[in-house]
This record gives structure tokens, C-alpha cells and sequence, in this order.
């Protein structure tokens, strides 16, 4: 069976990596699970967040997203992320100055948010055509004190915060530029290269969990909006239905993803949060979020019944949700370079 580009089928994730995990350790509270993006390991009267992940699909700013994606992983937790390792892996044709230039932004993303690098490796990889840098943080709080994207409950109001497709939209406005003059003006083009500073989440999730009443969270990365909502609800055992109208699309992603036929809701969306909350509690997270000046937006709910993972189209019509079968960005890339 070929794969396609990007994260794994989630049934080969299931029948294959969690069925080969090495020795049972006391401690583990939570540990590999799909839709689940870090494990929590119980060490005395504290728990850590610990999570893993690579950058890919970027070249120009990929220190940066290295730090700010993992992060946001750990903060999903309603965590704060702490500590910073990474595995840099870099073309036979990398020079010093690629080394300096990853350095140097991971340096400035973990300085902002309060993280330390603590080691990591370095090396030219033989086969990479663009350098892949893999990163791992750590967080530490109080025993149990944490969520999950497991834990959301029938009834809790789905909030997503910021926009769709945020990711895809920076990395495409980088290292696909010229394509793009053709349909963004110069002022649209910059605009789109400046959403990397809209990547991370840690303010997002921190603000929302200090306000309570949130039971789940996800940032939905690869698969985008729509992989983030069906990974939540498969995680939780519950049904969902969310209206694609309230996704907030801004104007350099809807104009990018029409021109490479893409689905913005399916394009890499690191930087949006996905809150599954009391509802109660939805209306006070989002006005402090929005305190924060961060946007926020009440998009579906959680229901009971498993089988009922629905999106309602902009048409009124009521769709099955599905696992997209491979993030929209690659599709993108893979359109030839002009």
C-alpha cells in the first residue's frame, strides 16, 4: 500500500505504531492515542506534557514554526510548554548560514514564549532536498491538571478561534511566491507571508483554560479544520456538526486555495484552536479571547451519537465528516513551480 504525503492513515497509526511500544513503564498517564498530540508522564506530584513534531512542508521560516507548532501541541493541554529539544536534518547542500538562519529563529520563537532550549542534534541528511527540522517540548503542572482532545462531552459548544488554514496560508505565500502574484496583489502577498506570527496557540489555549469550563482542545494542523474537528470527535467517541459558514476564511487563504483548487478547511491550520466547552462557559471564553484581541467564533457542537459527524455547507446541505485522506497543502506543492 503507497501512503499518501503527510500524517499516516489513522488505521494503520492504530494497527501498526500502537501495537509496537516497547516496554510498560509506571508513570504513563496518557499515552499514544490518536487525535491525542502528547503524552503525560506522572512524576511525583507534577505531570509532563511531552510532544513531538516535525516541520516538513516549509523552508523559509522553519525554526520558527519547529517551536511554535510543538508548542502549541503542549498547550493544548491547557499547559504552559517549558522546555525545547530538536533534530535538525539538513540537505548535503546546506551552509553555515542555514544553520544560523534555523537557529537563530528558534531562538527568537522560544525566547517569546518563555521556553529554553535544552539540546537537541544536528546533521547533513543524505536524500533531503529541503532541510526537515523535528522538534520535542516539555511542560510541567500540577498532577491532573490538564485536558485532552479526548475529553469533550455531548452538548459542549465547538469554538474555533482565529481562521483557517493559517499554516498553509504562510507557507505557500513563501515558497510558492511567484505562482502566486499572478491572483495577490504585493500588499495580499505580505500580508499572507505575515501569518506565521499568527502560529501560535499558547496564549489561545492558556487564556481558554484559565477562564474554565473547558473540557477538550486541538490545534489543527495537518488534515486542517475539518481533520482538527473529526480527530476530536473520534478521540472523544462522539458525533459533531459544525457550519462551514462560521469558519472564518480570511482573504489571502480563500483567494490562495482558489487558485490551486484547494479546500481551505482541509489546508494546515496551525494557529487556529479548536475548544470543545461547557456551554455555559463559551460566551466568557470567547470575550476573553477577544480581550486579548484574539478572534473567536462559536462554529458547531458535540453530539451523542458517533455516527453523526456532520458539516453543514454553505448550501444548508448536511455532509458526512470524513478524515481528509492527505493535508490540501500538498496538493498545492505540488503544483510545479512557475
Amino acid at each position: 500500500m503507497k501512503l499518501p504525503s503527510g500524517k499516516i492513515p489513522i488505521d494503520l497509526l492504530e494497527e501498526v505504531i500502537f501495537k509496537n511500544l516497547g516496554a510498560r513503564r509506571n508513570g504513563v498517564a496518557i499515552g499514544p492515542s490518536a487525535g491525542i498530540d502528547g503524552a503525560v508522564i506522572d512524576v511525583g506530584d507534577k505531570s509532563l506534557v511531552v510532544s513531538t513534531d516535525p516541520i516538513t512542508g516549509a523552508v523559509e521560516r522553519i525554526g520558527w514554526l519547529a517551536v511554535n507548532v510543538n508548542a502549541n501541541d503542549v498547550a493544548t493541554f491547557g499547559v504552559e510548554p517549558a522546555f525545547f529539544l530538536s533534530s535538525i536534518m539538513l540537505p548535503r547542500n546546506a551552509s553555515r548560514k542555514t544553520v544560523e538562519t534555523i537557529s537563530t529563529q528558534m531562538s527568537e520563537a522560544a525566547e517569546n514564549l518563555g521556553i529554553a532550549i535544552v539540546g537537541g542534534h544536528c546533521e547533513v541528511t543524505p536524500g533531503l532536498v529541503n532541510p526537515i527540522v523535528a522538534g520535542c517540548i516539555v511542560g510541567i503542572t500540577e498532577k491532573g491538571k490538564y485536558v485532552t482532545a479526548a475529553n469533550a462531552k455531548a452538548g459542549d459548544k465547538l469554538i474555533l478561534t482565529k481562521s483557517a488554514g493559517i499554516e498553509g496560508t504562510a507557507i505557500l505565500a513563501s515558497d510558492r511566491e511567484n505562482q502566486l502574484r499572478k491572483v495577490l496583489d504585493s500588499e495580499m502577498l505580505q500580508n499572507a507571508k505575515e501569518f506565521y506570527r499568527q502560529i501560535s496557540v499558547v496564549k489561545d489555549a492558556l487564556t481558554a483554560f484559565k477562564t474554565g469550563g473547558v473540557n477538550a482542545m486541538h490545534d489543527p494542523t495537518e488534515g486542517g479544520i475539518s481533520g482538527g474537528i473529526y480527530e476530536m470527535a473520534k478521540a472523544s467517541s462522539l458525533g459533531v456538526k459544525f457550519f462551514e459558514k462560521k469558519v472564518r476564511v480570511q482573504p489571502e487563504t480563500a483567494k490562495m486555495c482558489e487558485f490551486f483548487q484547494i479546500n481551505p478547511l482541509q489546508l494546515i491550520s496551525s494557529g487556529a484552536l479548536l475548544i470543545s466547552a461547557k456551554p455555559k462557559y463559551a460566551d466568557e471564553i470567547i470575550a476573553n479571547l477577544k480581550k486579548r484581541r484574539i478572534h473567536a467564533s462559536l462554529i458547531g457542537e458535540f453530539v451523542e451519537d458517533q455516527k453523526e459527524r456532520k458539516i453543514v455547507k454553505r448550501t444548508g446541505e448536511a455532509k458526512t465528516l470524513s478524515k481528509p485522506a492527505s493535508d490540501h497543502l500538498w496538493i498545492a506543492l505540488k503544483r510545479r513551480p512557475i
